[in-house]
């Protein structure tokens, strides 16, 4: 399980460190991808192959919103291995579409990790640091 936030940064080439207590769980292979509020998703394989097979494989092909979805996450996904120092290369083209700079920050949630630009991260969580009451009242019954 992916828990905490860790700050790091992306170097000219686009590589970026995990932290060391995320490699051991993704030391088999990762899948990063576009995720949702323009930050990006990285998974395990066995976490990605999950989430194809039990989801993204069940969408239907005959409605729109379930095609541009599934186009949405498998169309940017990319494999990425690490190099001798932890790092991984995320792709120009991912690089883009969440708009990462220098400083990123690096959110474990639960099956995934999310990387974020750091403002884009911190203004996201400002917003709904400020709004997490209403949030978990809309959530009925989660605690």
């Amino acid at each position: 399980m992916f828990i905490g936030e860790f700050q790091h940064n992306l170097d000219e080439k686009g590589r970026l460190a995990i932290p060391a207590k995320f490699r051991a769980d993704l030391k088999k292979g990762a899948v990063v991808t576009k995720g949702l509020d323009n930050c990006l998703f990285l998974y395990t394989k066995d976490a990605w192959e999950e989430l194809i097979t039990s989801k993204l494989s069940r969408l239907s092909f005959n409605k729109a919103n379930q095609r541009a979805f599934a186009r949405f996450m498998l169309s940017g996904a990319s494999e990425v291995e690490f190099d001798a120092q932890g790092r991984i290369v995320l792709p120009e083209y991912l690089r883009h579409f969440a708009d990462l700079h220098k400083q990123v920050v690096i959110a474990g949630l639960y099956d995934r990790l999310e990387i974020w630009d750091k403002d884009r991260w911190e203004a996201y969580r400002a917003d709904n640091d400020q709004a997490s009451s209403s949030i978990a009242e809309s959530l009925d019954n989660l605690l």
